[in-house]
């Protein structure tokens, strides 16, 4: 029961994941202009930069990307459904910023592939796949002290295993 909740979890991802098109989601850009320090950009101070762009913007997600160029900066920040891209002018401080929110099932899809989601969820993952591991060795162990059913057990584990590896041969390119 200890992983009921990250097994419902990853089931439902999985769904989701293979049929995207079943959830309509539109994703939500938005696009905004503004200005910052001009002197923050001469030897790009990045800390200043994007804690401004956090605080004025209400900017979420990790920063993925500080470009700096002759002429401009490019910053990006990426998360589960989430993104937000900042071109900022060296020579004026003015920047465009867009942001882009994607839905409720993509923040999960991103989740399900540990899409943009930092070490903390890497290992909810890593720990939800050895918890998965536990459950199943459990069960194929409790089959083998089963002895009434211990044959049909043995034979459905085969038959299952022998199906996923002949929908791989027959119908994966």
């Amino acid at each position: 029961m200890a992983s009921f909740g990250i097994l419902f979890f990853f089931a439902v991802t999985g769904l989701t994941l293979n049929h995207t098109d079943w959830f309509g989601e539109v994703q939500k850009v938005s696009q905004q202009k503004g200005s910052l320090n001009p002197a923050w950009l001469t030897a790009p101070a990045k800390l200043e930069i994007v804690e401004f762009l956090r605080g004025s913007h209400g900017i979420r997600g990790a920063l993925s990307d500080f470009r700096i160029e002759d002429a401009q900066c490019a910053v990006s920040f990426k998360g589960p459904g989430y993104t937000a891209d900042v071109l900022i002018d060296r020579s004026t401080g003015s920047f465009e910023l867009t942001e882009t929110r994607m839905g409720f099932i993509a923040v999960i899809n991103d989740l399900h592939k540990g899409r943009d989601s930092g070490k903390a969820w890497a290992w909810m993952i890593d720990l939800s796949a050895v918890l998965m591991i536990l459950v199943s060795i459990s069960g194929l162990a409790l089959i083998l002290f089963l002895q009434k059913r211990l044959v049909t057990g043995l034979i459905t584990a085969a038959v299952g295993g022998a199906f996923c590896y002949l929908m791989y041969v027959k119908w994966v390119p």
